[in-house]
């Protein structure tokens, strides 16, 4: 069957309302691997966003695992109106089924749907249908599926003796995050994390010392989007990223990696950083992400 490629209308405000979400809910939660959704090369593809860092993690470790010819993917726009993403000429039609709007993958799956529209997204050609949008689980899946088809040479980095600690480490960073960099014990101390992670780095090359995991993947993302994220460290102090001696030269080790740099749009990181939040501090450019480290003495 020829799909037929298509893009959705310019954003447009002032006929569909501004986008909004209220009470997001992520009701998709099949695993590749499950019975209905067996270990099948090209049959499951990612609807992903250049901007989103939960679609940036999942996008990384597809890249990391050698996933790129087994799982596909392609990118929404980063605009958006209330019909929520959409496939626009920047980053390309959608592939698969010719969707306009990633709602219609929704309303494929689960008529009449009315919930959040999220990416990642992940979908099954086979069946027509999405297998997940659970965002946090999706790239958990896919850094422990299709063992076989990628081989032994593929970083695992999701291990087995250390999952309990990535799953703790990533709830803390997560809430750290959230907090924008700054915690407040029960004493009234302010605890600057990032300060916590620059010292834990200067004599690790990863966070679990000198093995790559899914931790320092789902990090990463924090420190690319550096000025939105930790806004409240940046308002205590007015350090950004390339302050801190050991989580710069680290996000720079991270970033000469091709499954980071080749899945990292910086222009569209500078751009959303701008529509968020305009009087942030500017981001590192291109040279700056590029200039050498000898982080990998440390293992």
């Amino acid at each position: 069957m020829t799909i037929q490629l298509g893009y959705a209308s310019p954003v447009d405000v002032d006929t569909y309302g501004p986008y909004a979400v209220t009470d997001p809910q992520y009701p998709f939660t099949g695993l590749i691997g499950d019975p209905e959704f067996p270990e099948e090369a090209g049959r499951y593809h990612l609807y992903l966003s250049h901007g989103c860092p939960w679609a940036h993690i999942t996008a990384i470790v597809r890249h990391a695992r050698g996933l790129t010819d087994i799982v596909g993917a392609s990118y929404v726009d980063e605009e958006r109106d209330a019909r929520g993403w959409a496939f626009r000429e920047r980053f390309g039609p959608d592939p698969v089924n010719g969707f306009t709007l990633l709602r219609e993958a929704y309303e494929a799956t689960k008529p009449g749907y009315a919930g959040h529209i999220s990416v990642p997204t992940l979908w099954d050609r086979s069946g027509g249908r999405i297998v997940s949008n659970a965002f946090d689980a999706i790239a958990n899946n896919l850094a422990t599926s299709f063992a076989e088809a990628v081989g032994e040479h593929a970083p695992d980095l999701y291990p087995e003796d250390l999952r309990e600690a990535i799953d703790i480490t990533d709830t803390d960073f997560a809430t750290a995050a959230r907090k924008g960099g700054l915690w407040t014990s029960e004493e009234g101390e302010t605890i600057n994390t990032l300060e916590r992670s620059d010292a834990h780095l200067a004599d690790k090359r990863y966070l679990f010392g000198d093995r790559l995991t899914i931790s320092d993947i789902r990090f990463w993302v924090k420190l690319l989007r550096f000025p939105q994220i930790y806004r409240a460290a940046i308002t205590q102090d007015g350090r950004t990223l390339v302050d801190y001696p050991n989580l710069w030269a680290y996000a720079r080790d991270l970033y000469s990696r091709p499954e980071f740099r080749e899945t990292t749009d910086l222009a569209v990181q500078a751009e959303n950083g701008l529509r968020r939040f305009p009087e942030s501090p500017a981001s590192p450019t291109a040279e700056q992400w590029a200039a050498p480290q000898d982080r990998a003495a440390l293992g």
